[in-house]
């Protein structure tokens, strides 16, 4: 459990503006229902309503990745407004910390705890940045996760490296994430762009060894980028106009998410969505 002393956190002005932006908020709020992530679609399709449906989806497949028993204890870096973390206590009855650095995050996240009416302390939340986790015990978890977070990192080797020390041994990690800033500096990467321009992007082996480096094993990638396609279709659809009159305008530099919708789905084959997940030895080596 988290101690009550002011917790260390990074200075990130880019991820506070992003959740604080009025684009995000009327995303997530009116448009996702909160959620903070894509919803996953078995089929592509021009009709992805309800959106809820494919949210809740998209949250059981990385409760599928977790593949851990009822009552596992989980991490969950970045909780945003907690949405997740209720859905694996309530389908799975699973205990889980989340942890953000956002306030109004928090804020909210424990409203919604009290409304979902669990078990006490099932569902508890903390400011905590991802970086900085020695407050907690090492070995106290069984499962860590991120769900579309750890792209916000700014040290991301010293973040595998924290998940590392709280998993106990057998213990998993899973992130579900996108277009990683954080990989391009790694040499398979490199490579490929030097050769296709097409190709910057992330690569299972870059994601392969930055986890082995931190002492996982048995690392499993999965593509889900076509089973998002219907979000980000819809996403483009409504910023269109506003991307016009912005773009007009010459405004781009204040309506990032919405200029990051437009290029995302125009140039979608060089963007992915992964699910990534590792296990932390039983025997260290």
């Amino acid at each position: 459990m988290a101690s009550s002393y002011e917790p260390i956190v990074n200075a990130n002005p880019e991820l506070q503006s992003y959740y604080h932006s009025l684009e995000s908020r009327i995303g997530f709020d009116l448009v996702l229902g909160g959620a903070r992530h894509f919803g996953y679609w078995e089929k592509d399709t021009y009709w992805p309503f309800p959106l809820g449906r494919a949210l809740r989806v998209m949250e059981d497949k990385l409760g599928d990745t977790l593949a851990l028993p009822s009552g596992a204890r989980l991490l969950d870096a970045g909780c945003g407004v907690g949405i997740l973390a209720i859905h694996l206590a309530r389908s799975r009855g699973h205990r889980v910390l989340g942890i953000d650095v956002v306030d109004y995050h928090l804020a909210i996240a424990q409203r919604n705890i009290a409304r979902a009416a669990l078990p006490a302390a099932q569902v508890e939340v903390a400011k905590m940045d991802y970086h900085h986790l020695d407050t907690l015990d090492a070995g106290a978890f069984d499962g860590v996760y991120t769900l579309e977070t750890l792209v916000h990192a700014t040290d991301v080797p010293a973040v595998l490296q924290g998940f590392h020390r709280l998993l106990r041994p057998g213990g998993r990690v899973v992130f579900f994430e996108y277009d990683h800033d954080f990989v391009r500096d790694h040499e398979e990467v490199r490579s490929a762009a030097a050769k296709n321009e097409k190709q910057r992007r992330p690569r299972p082996k870059a994601f392969k060894d930055m986890l082995e480096e931190a002492g996982f094993a048995d690392v499993m990638v999965q593509d889900y980028t076509d089973n998002i396609r219907p979000m980000t279709r819809l996403f483009f659809l409504i910023a269109y106009i506003p991307w016009l009159i912005v773009s007009l305008l010459g405004l781009e530099r204040y309506f990032i998410n919405t200029v990051a919708v437009i290029d995302g789905y125009r140039n979608h084959d060089r963007h992915r969505y992964l699910a990534i997940a590792a296990t932390k030895p039983s025997v260290e080596c």
